[in-house]
């Protein structure tokens, strides 16, 4: 990797832990300088400005979340451990977030709503994405029997990621992790519910 490269993916790394703990809004460019440990000519060199690192750092920490949700699903046997899997990668939220901040799709999400429609238009995605891996693993279960036929897996698959979403924000906000526990476990019964 040239130096060039190595710099703009240090940019990129920092910015993203930086974007996910403090928000787009309320992170500055001289922020990422101080993150970074670059100058304000090292930075604009790189990028063009503050939107340009937000774009790239969201899809870095996109890559890291679908990564570790991957791996987890790797490891695990069945559709139904499958998904549990994934969903434990943010069992511990409040003491142990995959990415520093949190959830970057929740967290993006949430800021990019109305005020950032580049931001948004890249979490809209990043949602779609995730709602079709959990439905594909769903669509597995059912192809090899172990879920019923009759599962809407598209709605499933959607009420999994709503409900993983909204347990680690509630664990995040409260700094309690019973939330996304009790989250898990729900999911766990909704899984089972379908099994054959």
């Amino acid at each position: 990797m040239r130096k060039g490269e190595k710099t703009r993916q240090h940019i990129i790394e920092k910015s993203a832990e930086l974007f996910n703990q403090k928000g787009y809004a309320g992170s500055s460019i001289q922020d990422i300088i101080q993150v970074t440990g670059l100058t304000k000519g090292g930075v604009y060199r790189t990028f063009s400005g503050k939107d340009e690192i937000a774009l790239e750092a969201f899809d870095y920490a996109l890559r890291l979340s679908m990564d570790n949700f991957l791996k987890a699903a790797a490891q695990a046997g069945t559709a139904i451990e499958k998904i549990i899997a994934v969903c434990k990668v943010y069992e511990d939220p409040v003491n142990h977030s995959p990415i520093e901040g949190g959830c970057p799709l929740l967290n993006t999400a949430v800021e990019a709503d109305d005020g950032y429609p580049l931001l948004r238009e890249k979490a809209v995605a990043a949602h779609g994405q995730f709602v079709a891996f959990i439905q594909s693993l769903l669509d597995e279960g059912v192809v090899n029997g172990e879920l019923s036929r009759d599962l809407n897996t598209e709605a499933l698959a959607s009420f999994v990621v709503s409900s993983l979403e909204g347990g680690v924000m509630a664990s995040r906000l409260t700094r309690d992790n019973k939330h996304v526990q009790f989250v898990i476990q729900q999911i766990t019964l909704a899984l089972t519910a379908y099994q054959k």
